[in-house]
């Protein structure tokens, strides 16, 4: 998929575009057969021939269409808030649903397997791979948070310092003779652990060009703990790289979280051609679970244009549920810990929540 499928992002060139002269028109010579590119303006044209020929400029943004959902105060309600009223619209612009109890899991594993992947950085992969993870595992079931980007944002997200760990996600690649158990650390959060990753992540990228089925590498390392895990959530690094298509590889879906922003909307194109390769070459069973809006804020009109064409190239795809901005995200950074156990009562860990059971009824298997 490139950026043509999306409304309104074709482009266009710009040796097209004729600017209508204000000089009047001299009759061409007889002798010459070919027709003058001069745009008319005598008296006898029409309003509308006048408009067509008027210069068109290559602007994305203001092609952008305006929202078709107007929002209200009520809109601000979480999904499934009990005290507000139901069959509204949401800022996705269709009607919120009535997303059903999550019941606890009546056996373990084997997990559904769940990459969090946008090649752009600062849409919030890492915060929505730690607070979703911390929402499922409050319904009881057994969740790992691999943290597959150098920059090791995860951990320390998570109360893990990188440079102190002696083993991480990268012995576990490279090292056959170390077990997952030795790499693993349980979280503060119960049903929680986490998979810690540091900066000697990004020499895997190098090492495993030359290594056999190197796609496959974090799949092979995955089968002996799939059993043990009802989900497993990959926060990838923010980019298109050897990591992230060993990560599409092993994983069963794809969450996408997108910033609320133009130039977030813009790469979606590169990424979902990205998800094709993979699902043609190397996991046909690869699906996209969802395409989740990060950073919302419903009271400017960019972000609400920007939410309504994920909606019309992506339809249901998009998650109900989207993440609106608060300043509770960095201070739960500076504690180590997910917003469900920081703030619990907030309406940031509610709106995680409901991801949660979005997510869930997507992947019965989780």
């Amino acid at each position: 998929m490139n950026e043509s499928t999306f409304p309104g992002t074709q482009h266009h060139d710009q040796h097209q575009y004729v600017t209508p002269s204000t000089e009047p028109m001299s009759p061409a010579p007889e002798s010459s057969t070919e027709p003058s590119t001069e745009p008319s303006t005598t008296p006898q044209e029409s309003p509308a021939t006048a408009d067509q020929q008027r210069p068109i400029i290559p602007n994305n943004y203001a092609e952008m269409p305006r929202p078709t959902a107007k929002l209200t105060a009520e809109d601000m309600a979480p999904v499934n808030d009990p005290h507000g009223p139901r069959h509204k619209i949401g800022p996705t612009g269709r009607p919120l649903p009535d997303l059903p109890e999550v019941l606890p899991p009546t056996r373990r594993g084997p997990a559904q397997v769940i990459a969090m992947c946008n090649q752009k950085g600062g849409v919030g992969k890492t915060t929505t791979t730690i607070n979703l993870g911390a929402a499922i595992a409050e319904t009881g079931r057994k969740v790992l948070l691999i943290d597959f980007d150098p920059q090791g944002s995860a951990s320390i997200g998570l109360g893990v310092q990188p440079h102190d760990l002696d083993l991480s996600v990268y012995n576990l690649l490279m090292q056959r003779d170390i077990r997952p158990d030795e790499v693993i650390q349980a979280t503060k959060v119960e049903n929680l652990d986490l998979l810690p990753a540091n900066i000697d992540l990004s020499a895997a990228e190098v090492q495993l060009v030359q290594e056999v089925a190197r796609e496959y590498t974090l799949q092979r390392v995955l089968e002996p703990i799939i059993p043990h895990y009802d989900v497993i959530l990959i926060d990838c690094a923010p980019s298109l790289g050897l990591l992230t298509v060993n990560a599409l590889t092993a994983s069963h879906g794809i969450v996408v979280p997108l910033e609320c922003e133009f130039f977030a909307l813009r790469g979606l194109a590169m990424l979902t051609d990205t998800i094709g390769k993979v699902q043609d070459r190397l996991n046909p069973k690869l699906e996209i679970v969802g395409i989740l809006g990060t950073m919302f804020d419903g009271r400017t009109t960019h972000a609400r244009e920007v939410l309504d064409r994920v909606v019309q190239a992506f339809d249901e795809r998009v998650f109900h549920t989207v993440i609106r901005r608060t300043v509770k995200f960095p201070e739960t950074t500076v504690v180590g810990e997910p917003i469900t156990t920081y703030a619990p009562s907030s309406q940031a860990a509610t709106q995680y929540r409901d991801l949660a059971k979005e997510v869930l009824a997507r992947c019965p298997a989780g």
